[in-house]
């Protein structure tokens, strides 16, 4: 088995994100009710934001989940926490797809090496909804150390968000 990410591109990849993010269990990603223009519209934007990235994480080729980055120091979401040098934000969505069945610790081992080789990164912020007991032992299980619980509202979003962050240097 081989894990690797790549360059989301919005135009190929839009219909399996679609799918993942419009499933019931994607609920907390926020895009439940987003059609496949505005899919392809949203990573379309990513895509042309220096301060923002996205890459498709494959199982053997089989795309399995998305990773975005954004830079705390541009993004709104940096006002609702004490920002550091070399922090790089994150977001992950993993489909539930049979590729990926039983290797969710090596993809997320893989996306973990994978941005702690970025240049300049030396710490990863996560805000998973708190309500997302998924997401929230999967921090744990990661050695994230949990940050602040706020009420994060931004221009895309608004909840109970959990922060935790996971020094890489």
């Amino acid at each position: 088995m081989t894990v690797t990410l790549r360059p989301l591109d919005p135009g190929a990849d839009t219909p399996a994100i679609h799918r993942w993010v419009t499933e019931d269990r994607a609920g907390f990603w926020g895009m439940g009710n987003c059609d496949l223009a505005r899919v392809e519209e949203i990573y379309s934007y990513i895509d042309e934001q220096e301060h923002l990235a996205a890459y498709v994480f494959e199982v053997d080729d089989t795309p399995v989940g998305v990773l975005q980055t954004y830079d705390p120091e541009v993004d709104e979401i940096g006002q609702w926490y004490d920002r550091r040098a070399g922090d790089v934000g994150v977001h992950l969505l993993l489909a539930d797809h049979p590729a990926r069945a039983g290797r969710t610790n090596e993809v997320i081992a893989a996306g973990l090496t994978f941005l702690s080789a970025q240049p300049g990164c030396a710490r990863l912020v996560f805000e998973p909804d708190a309500r997302n007991e998924l997401s929230v032992a999967m921090m744990e299980r990661i050695g994230a150390q949990r940050g602040p619980l706020v009420q994060m509202r931004t221009s895309l979003t608004e909840k109970p968000a959990q922060f935790f962050f996971l020094e890489v240097r």
